[in-house]
């Protein structure tokens, strides 16, 4: 058969070694997913460089992506955005990110609005009751997808950590399993205009998932960075019950920032988990504080307060989340000046629509 006959093409992932195949036609990314390859990732769509990674051989065509996600210059040297990129050869990458645990297999299922709780003027905490004998498995840390009526889809991290979905059916009186979501309301989204307006109790939607690979790596020791902006807040929720939950005693150090106190949505409940859990320190910070708000806690850049902390990140992992600016600005700032290894930076990288699109 001649290489022009290829219906399917073979990419391996160094140096875990990982190997799978895509089809003609197929993205990287799509193929990874789909043979359980935990290739990092955020919005799937070409807009956030999450999913960035180094090509060692072969060759790839791009789909349509943004110029800040993968530039000319970048792709002339080689990198590659495995969400856009379809393989014209069998192709070698380079990704230490990629382990050799498999993926959890991605989902469709029905979900119903449980309870609707807002934090804040613009945040919905929504909880979604999962099908009564389903059993979701998905890392802390991971995202879902709503299946809209018109094709669309739209992202949001769970909040909750996997334990607790168990933990409901043996309370008393038993709960259905249930997922927590963070939802910002965007003016002119319609999605984020229903959630907080027309949406009620008892609704069904339905989702699709785990997606994502932002998630604790425990197979380290080093002390863990949690950065968070606005509701990026929700995935490290989830991650702090999952390390209390497995007994994770590293050192972290959550940051989580907003333009106004009232941002930091769940301010309290972080506070209560600092004083159970002795490994955590926390440190709120606020960028446009107004008199009224009697802020006297630390302002100006969340992510520039974690270098003022930790000069030196040579040691760490950080986990970042939230608006592309603090996490893009934290990925360049923290490796620039800090020492952070690249490949200690994982991050999950909020995009809109209006991102997507290059609005």
């Amino acid at each position: 058969m001649s290489s022009s006959d290829h219906t399917s093409f073979q990419v391996t992932v160094q140096p875990s070694g990982r190997a799978f195949s895509a089809s003609a036609g197929e993205a990287i990314l799509a193929a990874a997913i789909r043979a359980g390859v935990g290739l990092p990732y955020g919005c799937k769509d070409g807009a956030c460089g999450s999913c960035k990674c180094k090509k060692l051989s072969g060759n790839v065509v791009h789909g349509p992506h943004q110029e800040k996600a993968l530039s000319a210059a970048e792709e002339a040297a080689g990198l590659v955005l495995t969400c856009c990129a379809v393989p014209q050869s069998d192709v070698v990458l380079e990704s230490r990110q990629v382990t050799e645990e498999g993926a959890y297999p991605v989902r469709k299922m029905p979900v119903r609005v449980n309870q609707l709780e807002k934090k804040s003027d613009d945040v919905m905490v929504v909880r979604l009751q999962l099908p009564a004998n389903d059993s979701f498995a998905f890392h802390a840390g991971q995202y879902v997808e709503f299946l809209l009526r018109d094709g669309a889809r739209r992202s949001y991290s769970m909040a909750n950590a996997p334990h607790t979905l168990a933990a409901a059916k043996e309370a008393t009186p038993p709960a259905g399993p249930a997922i927590e979501l963070h939802i910002r309301h965007m003016p002119g989204g319609k999605f984020t205009d229903h959630v907080f307006g027309a949406m009620k109790e008892k609704e069904i939607l339905r989702i699709e998932g785990p997606y994502g690979s932002f998630f604790l790596r425990e197979d380290s020791a080093k002390p863990i960075v949690l950065l968070a902006s606005g509701t990026g807040f929700a995935p490290i929720k989830a991650i702090l019950e999952h390390m209390q939950h497995k007994g994770i005693t590293r050192p972290v150090a959550l940051y989580w920032g907003g333009r106004r106190p009232a941002d930091l949505y769940l301010h309290d409940w972080v506070v209560q988990k600092a004083k159970e859990m002795p490994n955590l320190s926390y440190v709120p910070v606020v960028s446009d504080a107004l008199s009224q708000d009697h802020w006297h806690g630390r302002t100006g850049f969340v992510h520039q307060a974690v270098l003022q902390d930790l000069p030196d990140l040579s040691g760490h992992q950080v986990y970042a989340c939230g608006a592309p600016i603090v996490v893009d600005s934290a990925r360049r700032d923290y490796i620039a000046q800090a020492g952070l290894p690249e490949d200690e930076f994982f991050a999950d990288s909020f995009t809109s629509e209006a991102d997507k699109h290059g609005a």
